[in-house]
């Protein structure tokens, strides 16, 4: 790999209470990529992640306290002196040698993202949980999302420091960035990974969250493309106006309030999808 392109690369990865995979990693990376920027985002650690750390040879920024996943890669962000930023888990899964097949890309597309294969070791219910939010974020942004929720990605730092008043401070960071990268009409490509099993205990709790990152696809939905949530709704209520006015009218000849309410519900949630929509244009012309 080539030297100015060595010097040009940050390697971001965020760590809370990873002492046990952070200084194996930062020493993978620098062995692979001497000439890289290893940046750790310390998330208020515990243990002894920050020095491990710095003893494997990476650059360190230490939270006073643990703020929160995507708090860290804000941070990390912020300090990125590379052209591009890759972002990574500090955990282990990620596997420093797949980083070659991200920066392969870098040309011809604004996000590349490592989207984990069905070889990775991950569990059945993220699994699931992981093809329900990809399906949704495809049908919100018309594009194939293949790994909505992976930490494993390549970024121009210039264009994603125009995001980082969007991202949240919790784990759904990669989901919104994806999301208005997509919205942007910046172009983005996934490559296929296979992550290895995680060290230490998992930080995210599917039951708590879960319904968190199915709520930041909805907020971003409705601020990036309001009407792909906005028109279904007022159809369906609509539609059910119909099917109840139909109804009461077989079987007692009467248009009742009920029907009426849902038809003009259904034509409020419209209306309001457009206003949302015009909000949004402006929103969007405001953040190029």
């Amino acid at each position: 790999m080539g030297q100015s392109l060595e010097k040009s690369v940050t390697v971001l990865l965020p760590a809370f209470n990873e002492e046990e995979a952070i200084g194996e990693t930062v020493r993978h990376i620098i062995q692979l990529y001497p000439d890289f920027e290893v940046l750790v985002i310390d998330d208020g650690s515990t243990d002894g992640t920050r020095q491990a750390a710095i003893d494997s040879g990476a650059s360190v920024f230490s939270h006073p306290y643990n703020i929160g996943n995507g708090a860290a890669l804000k941070s990390g962000l912020r300090r990125a002196r590379g052209k591009w930023t890759l972002m990574m888990d500090g955990d282990g899964q990620h596997r420093p040698e797949d980083i070659d097949k991200l920066l392969s890309h870098k040309e011809n597309f604004d996000m590349v993202v490592g989207a984990r294969s069905k070889k990775s070791k991950t569990s059945t219910h993220r699994n699931i949980a992981n093809y329900m939010y990809n399906r949704l974020a495809s049908y919100v942004t018309s594009f194939p999302v293949q790994d909505l929720t992976s930490g494993f990605r390549l970024v121009r730092t210039e264009i994603a420091q125009r995001y980082i008043y969007l991202l949240p401070n919790t784990f759904s960071s990669p989901t919104t960035i994806t999301m208005a990268y997509l919205h942007s009409g910046l172009s983005v490509k996934y490559v296929a990974i296979q992550t290895l099993a995680r060290q230490g205990k998992s930080k995210i709790r599917l039951a708590k969250d879960g319904p968190r990152f199915f709520l930041i696809i909805l907020k971003i939905a409705t601020l990036f493309s309001p009407l792909r949530i906005f028109v279904p709704l007022s159809v369906l209520l609509f539609f059910l106006g119909l099917l109840l006015y139909l109804y009461t009218f077989i079987t007692v000849h009467r248009f009742t309030n009920m029907s009426a309410l849902l038809f003009s519900s259904g034509l409020l949630v419209f209306v309001l999808g457009l206003v949302s929509e015009q909000i949004s244009q402006v929103h969007s012309s405001k953040l190029e």
